[in-house]
């Protein structure tokens, strides 16, 4: 059995979640702006009170690793390994569109999905983060959650994830995906929120694999090189 503290803050979304053997025990999340920074904490203690868990009781900390929002993976990556500096515990990285499908396939099973089982069956999960203007962060799944293409930085126009929707449904979710629902006119949006419980059964399995990270040298997976912008103001 593995107690397993999981943070997901690549998104406007703030979200911490404890787990036991691959059980969610507790969650806390927030969509209220990006002050991450402050919530992450907070989350964390608040859990650990509400399920009288002790730090050191903790076997590894599991951390959303992107892609997404630059700052808010820093944050969550460098909270994450600085508790598992000081716990001496080991980090376990997810990738936060496999953590997104997860959650998609977790709300389906619990009937909370505005989709029908055929359409299920015979579609094709793509989880999208925004990336600004028509570009998502996105990859597609089958039903399973079991993936079938790279992370991709997609520009969506009507010819984007046309391969696989020519062989079925093509369903799309994420804070990304409501901008595309007129570019994709076929596919099917459904609401799909980032959660760190999305983390909790990938996080399980790679514990049990001994799945770890190098504390030393982890990085968030940004996809995309950071910009620094240069203001076109003029200096007095």
């Amino acid at each position: 059995m593995a107690l397993i503290l999981s943070i997901e803050t690549g998104t406007d979304i703030c979200s911490v979640a404890l787990a036991n053997d691959g059980e969610l025990m507790a969650l806390r999340e927030s969509d209220e702006g990006r002050d991450h920074a402050k919530k992450v904490a907070l989350f964390v203690d608040e859990l650990l009170r509400e399920t009288g868990v002790q730090p050191a009781d903790l076997d590894a900390i599991a951390v959303g690793k992107g892609p997404g929002s630059y700052t808010g993976l820093r944050i969550g990556v460098s909270f994450a390994k600085g508790m598992c500096y000081a716990l001496n515990i080991p980090l376990i990285a997810v990738g936060s569109l496999d953590a997104l499908s997860e959650v998609a396939r977790e709300d389906f099973d619990a009937g909370i999905l505005d989709i029908d089982d055929e359409e299920w069956a015979n579609g094709y999960l793509c989880p999208m983060v925004d990336a600004r203007r028509m570009e998502v962060y996105a990859q597609i799944f089958g039903n399973e959650c079991n993936p079938l293409s790279e992370v991709v930085a997609e520009v969506v126009t009507e010819d984007s994830f046309k391969q696989w929707r020519d062989k079925g449904k093509l369903i799309i979710f994420g804070n990304g995906a409501e901008k595309c629902t007129e570019v994709l006119s076929d596919a099917i949006c459904v609401g799909v929120s980032p959660s760190a419980r999305g983390i909790v059964r990938l996080a399980e399995e790679s514990f049990k694999a001994e799945k770890f990270e190098d504390l030393a040298y982890f990085e968030p997976f940004y996809l995309k090189e950071f910009l620094v912008i240069p203001s076109k103001k003029k200096l007095l």
